[in-house]
């Protein structure tokens, strides 16, 4: 039986947690701030504690390392209701085992109670992390999806673990390789990235290994490839599933020993650097088709981070738009427009297949067109269509987009109703317009082609705001 200590201001988490903690089996003692932690931890050492960050008198951050100069390294689950990267990253560098974002499940504390409470070997001497730099990185977000990136980003940032990051195009995947980086030891060293994807075959090997002079024709003089480039720090191979299967062979070597002969050398180069990769496509799949090698996959995959596409966390929508209007604005040297609400509203019904890219593209066009002005309907470029619609036909495509319209809306609004209602106001007005201007104006010519009454026709157009100019 374990004992459980919670330190949280606000009582109703901690008599929810208590009786998590009594249901599971153990005993628990809570306590409404740091100071008063301490205290109960002198009458009763604990084997968890679970420390709210935000506390009157000692914060959290700081009371966790008392309880660890106390206690010794003793697991403490940090909660918290700011659940950005940076959080995350000084709760984990600071030592914390866990951390959970208000409003959390209960299914989730009891899962990281559970994991704190099973018996762990002697942890290795620590290791000193690097301070966060001042500037940080634009991955924003708060959805669960998000913090479940942040908080994976703040576990193997301070390892040299290889990590593989799979997600959509436009994502984000090197912004997560970049804020690795900028965590880890290597902080100080170079971070190179490369899209594979962008090189042809036979450029990638001397590309990522570098060449010597006389290697081939035009190689004129030695240079070094990414891979010496990328040593003391990082590499980031954008698109790995692209790498050819010959370079695969000679980059799993690499992995193994750490060194390499550049193209038309037989001197071998060491370099000392992380490897993170990232690609939108399954490499799994590609393995099982014989595509990519297995032994690679398997080094490449240690450490895996999904990223979430735009289109499953729409609550981010208003976060990400308020970042890159500030950010475009100050770019283009323009007024900031405000984010109205029928803005928000027209970017929360968007599906957007091309993601954060996409997004951030389309405020800075609204941005230009509407000169200062705000932003409207009319200023924004129309929806990507998604990628693999690129040979579908127009009705897949449009059957695309309204199955991913509902998806998103009833994320967005699990006990959302008149979804049909909705979906007709957006789809019957342009439909409308279309066939009436086709016919003219004329309201029975264009109710015979919709297969429609006259006075239906009329009564919907009316309803829409839109029967000016017909009759």
């Amino acid at each position: 039986m374990a004992h459980v200590l919670i330190i949280d201001d606000e009582p109703s988490i901690c008599w929810g947690l208590a009786e998590l903690v009594r249901s599971l089996g153990h005993t628990s003692a809570t306590a409404p701030s740091a100071e008063e932690g301490f205290v109960q931890a002198e009458r009763q050492p604990p084997d968890v504690v679970i420390l709210d960050v935000r506390l009157p008198g000692i914060d959290g951050i700081t009371a966790m390392r008392r309880f660890h100069e106390q206690l010794g390294p003793l697991p403490v689950i940090i909660i918290t209701a700011f659940g950005d990267l940076p959080t995350a990253i000084e709760a984990m560098r600071r030592g914390a085992f866990e951390y959970l974002v208000k409003p959390f499940e209960l299914a989730a504390a009891q899962h990281a109670i559970e994991r704190a409470i099973e018996p762990r070997p002697s942890p290795p001497a620590d290791r000193p992390a690097p301070s966060p730099s001042s500037s940080q990185l634009p991955l924003v977000g708060a959805s669960p999806a998000m913090q479940e990136v942040f908080k994976r980003i703040a576990v193997v940032a301070a390892s040299d673990a290889c990590v593989h990051v799979h997600g959509e195009s436009g994502t984000g995947k090197e912004l997560v390789a970049r804020a690795i980086h900028q965590y880890s030891r290597r902080a100080q060293g170079p971070f190179v990235a490369v899209n594979l994807a962008a090189l042809s075959p036979t450029l990638a090997e001397s590309e990522l290994f570098g060449h010597v002079r006389g290697a081939f024709t035009g190689a004129e003089s030695s240079r070094k490839g990414v891979l010496e480039q990328a040593h003391g720090g990082t590499i980031f191979l954008d698109e790995a599933a692209d790498i050819p299967p010959a370079v695969q062979v000679k980059l799993l070597r690499v992995l193994e020993y750490g060194e390499f002969a550049p193209v038309g050398g037989d001197r071998p180069v060491r370099s000392d650097f992380r490897i993170i990769t990232a690609t939108h496509q399954d490499l799994g799949r590609l393995v099982a088709e014989g595509r990519f090698r297995a032994d690679l996959y398997y080094r490449l995959i240690t450490f895996t981070i999904e990223l979430p596409p735009l289109r499953q966390r729409p609550g981010d929508i208003r976060l990400l738009a308020e970042f890159f209007l500030d950010q475009l604005a100050a770019k283009n040297r323009c007024p900031r427009p405000p984010l109205t609400p029928e803005t928000l509203a027209l970017l929360e019904s968007r599906p957007w297949y091309g993601n954060v890219r996409e997004l951030r593209n389309a405020l800075e066009h609204a941005l230009l067109i509407a000169r200062g002005g705000p932003l409207r309907r009319e200023h924004f470029p129309p929806p990507t269509p998604p990628a693999h619609a690129a040979g579908a036909t127009r009705e897949a495509m449009l059957a695309a987009m309204v199955a991913a319209w509902a998806e998103q809306q009833m994320s967005a609004r699990p006990n959302a109703t008149g979804l049909y209602e909705q979906l007709m106001a957006l789809i019957e007005p342009p439909l409308f317009r279309t066939v009436l201007a086709r016919n003219r104006g004329q309201f029975l010519a264009a109710a015979k082609q919709l297969g429609l009454h006259r006075v239906t026709l009329k009564r919907k157009m009316a309803g829409y705001g839109e029967d000016e100019g017909a009759h």
